[in-house]
């Protein structure tokens, strides 16, 4: 399925962009690797062993238009091709919003969660049309319902949500597919541990673990690996999840309570 298909990857210097690599790599793919940390990216580079060429690193910010349309560049002059699009990379913050004093917080993720989105959808476009690909966004199920302590990154995994359901219905038919991944928290990334406090500063190592909930990197690459090949419009991992935004419909009292008692037991813990 992925054997010497092109794949671009951003955020792919840890936790699930590093993971997708290395999966991807031992099925073939020629990998485009995108990341503001240089050091990691070799890191996850010496990991990717595969029958592929080389993975190709690429150091930039994605939320400069530029440096996304020099790596969707440099993935068609290394590979003449661009296959999939996978849009990963994202931070997270954990504060409650009357207490936040740096309000760049928000401009902050939304310049790299959704508009980073944005910069690399748009200069992917044309090519993924050449190739009828895909495109593969890492939402959350936060971009469904709403979150304490999470108010900026919600509203970006909604702007997330939002721009695709507009693309995708200005797509024409047999064009690119693009797939909205929703997982729960994911064990194994740093996600939490440079998510932003309340004062700007990444909140660093907490004591705070994962709930029963949380899935492993395996789990969800494995998910994404079969919705890939089944050409999937939506993931929503784990699958018991998918309830979540249907009650939020019918009785959203409900969904505030179950999300703000599993929210305070953690930030208390």
């Amino acid at each position: 399925m992925l054997r010497k298909k092109t794949v671009v990857i951003t955020g792919a210097s840890s936790g699930l962009g590093a993971s997708l690599a290395v999966t991807f790599a031992e099925m073939g793919a020629n990998l485009v690797l995108f990341s503001r940390n240089q050091e990691r990216l070799k890191e996850v580079e010496s990991l990717c062993q595969g029958p592929g060429d080389r993975p190709v690193i690429v150091t930039g910010n994605i939320a400069q238009p530029e440096d996304c349309e020099r790596l969707i560049a440099l993935a068609i002059s290394q590979f003449g091709t661009l296959d999939y699009l996978i849009t990963n990379a994202g931070i997270s913050m954990w504060a409650k919003f009357e207490n936040i004093c740096d309000l760049s917080i928000f401009s902050k993720i939304m310049e790299t969660n959704y508009l980073g989105t944005v910069h690399c959808v748009y200069y992917a476009l044309p090519h993924l049309r050449k190739s009828q690909g895909m495109i593969v966004a890492i939402s959350s199920i936060q971009g469904k319902i709403g979150v304490p302590f999470h108010t900026g990154y919600t509203a970006s995994k909604h702007a997330i949500q939002g721009f695709f359901a507009s693309l995708r219905a200005e797509l024409t038919e047999n064009d690119i597919d693009i797939l909205i991944v929703t997982p729960h928290w994911l064990r194994g990334t740093s996600l939490r541990e440079n998510a932003f406090g309340k004062d700007g500063n990444s909140i660093g190592v907490s004591l705070r673990e994962h709930s029963q909930e949380s899935i492993s990197l395996q789990e969800c690459n494995q998910a994404i690996l079969n919705a890939i090949g089944k050409r999937q419009k939506e993931l929503v991992v784990p699958p018991k999840l998918k309830i979540l935004p249907w009650l939020n419909l019918i009785n959203p009292k409900i969904v505030d309570f179950i999300v703000k008692w599993k929210m305070f037991k953690q930030d208390n813990e």
